[in-house]
C-alpha cells in the first residue's frame, strides 16, 4: 500500500522538487537550503526510529541509493528530481556524531560536486517535508531501494 501511494505522490513530488530547482544547475533541487549561499554543508548524526543516521545540519534526513555501488551517482534526471543530491562547494563539514575520516566528495556527470559519506552518494527525498522525516526509508524506486545511513556509514536496510 505505501508504495502504490509513492506512485501518486512521485509526480507531484518531481513537478515541486523541479520547480525549486530553478534551473540553476547547483544545489540540490530544492529539497532543503542546505547550502543555499556556496556554504558546505555540515553533516550529523541524529536519532530516529532506525536508530542513529546520517543528516544535514538542519536534521534533514539524508539516504544512499542501493544502485550506487561505488561513489558515482547514478540518480540523475527525473530520479534526481524527486531524490535531489547534496552538492557543495568546497569541502563537507563533519556535525556532531559524524566520522570526518567517512566524509568525501563526488563529481557528478553535470559538474557539481556530491556529498558521500563512507563512500555512498548523499540524498534527500522530496517526500520529507520537515527534520525527522524518514518517508523515504527502504522505497523501492528508479531500480533500487533507498536507504538510511547508521552512523557508520552503513545501511539500515529495515523500514
Amino acid at each position: 500500500m505505501r508504495n502504490s501511494a509513492l506512485f501518486t505522490f512521485a509526480p507531484i513530488a518531481a513537478a515541486v522538487a523541479l520547480a525549486g530547482c530553478g534551473g540553476s544547475g547547483g544545489g540540490h533541487s530544492g529539497a532543503a537550503p542546505e547550502n543555499a549561499g556556496g556554504t558546505a554543508p555540515t553533516i550529523a548524526i541524529a536519532p530516529s526510529k532506525f536508530g542513529n543516521i546520517v543528516v544535514d545540519s538542519h536534521g534533514r534526513t539524508l539516504y544512499h541509493f542501493a544502485a550506487d555501488k561505488t561513489t558515482a551517482s547514478t540518480c540523475y534526471a527525473a530520479c534526481a528530481s524527486v531524490w535531489p543530491p547534496l552538492t557543495v562547494s568546497g569541502a563537507p563539514k563533519a556535525g556532531r556524531g559524524v566520522r570526518a575520516s567517512l566524509l568525501g566528495t563526488t563529481k557528478r556527470t553535470d559538474g557539481t560536486t556530491e556529498v558521500t559519506y563512507d563512500g555512498h552518494p548523499l540524498y534527500y527525498f522530496a517526500g520529507d517535508t520537515k527534520a525527522g522525516d524518514t518517508t523515504g526509508q527502504a522505497i523501492n524506486q528508479f531500480g533500487a531501494p533507498w536507504y538510511v545511513l547508521a552512523a557508520n556509514g552503513t545501511e539500515v536496510t529495515h523500514g
